[in-house]
């Protein structure tokens, strides 16, 4: 059985993920009796060392859906490949008609970004990043493009390994 890790002062287990909602909507199912009411939630989670997931939970009551969302979330944790405290390189990541162009930062320019994208990058660590969302302002698209955005990162090093070649001339103190 997996060891838990608690705070000294409570009796809960440490965290190892934040936790924050992006949107909770509202769904309506017209059936024969009349409205069958339930709740859709959109969550994010991160350890703000560069991991981080996003979830979609469904459910007749709102901390219900939450849970759910959370318990998708840590299914679908991605790590950033970050250089200093931003992104290697500029992407555009792309979900149905929702596309988010991401770019790298001078150190102290801050998260140039708004809603979802912002708060995935608040999660993940990530310091310095520029970003514009394009198309669909659906918050689940949005959110899903940045993700596959970051999917689509690479540093130098991956590359040069996976390529079997050195970018950018030879390396220091070889010969």
């Amino acid at each position: 059985m997996a060891e838990r890790k608690f705070d000294r002062d409570s009796e809960e287990p440490a965290k190892e993920f934040e936790e924050v909602v992006v949107s909770i909507n509202r769904i309506t199912k017209v059936v024969k009796g009349g409205r069958r009411l339930r709740f859709a939630a959109l969550v994010i989670i991160g350890d703000k060392k560069g991991r981080v997931g996003f979830g979609t939970g469904k459910a007749k009551e709102v901390p219900d859906a939450i849970k759910k969302a959370i318990e998708d979330a840590k299914g679908k944790v991605v790590r950033i490949p970050l250089v200093g405290d931003t992104i290697p390189h500029e992407i555009t990541g792309i979900f149905g008609a929702s596309s988010v162009f991401l770019k790298p930062a001078s150190q102290g320019t801050g998260i140039i970004a708004g809603g979802a994208v912002r708060k995935v990058f608040e999660l993940a660590g990530v310091s310095d990043v520029l970003s514009k969302s394009l198309g669909s302002s659906n918050h689940i698209n949005v959110v899903r493009a940045t993700f596959n955005g970051i999917a689509n990162l690479r540093t130098k090093e991956t590359v040069e390994e996976l390529r079997g070649v050195v970018i950018g001339g030879r390396k220091y103190g070889t010969n």
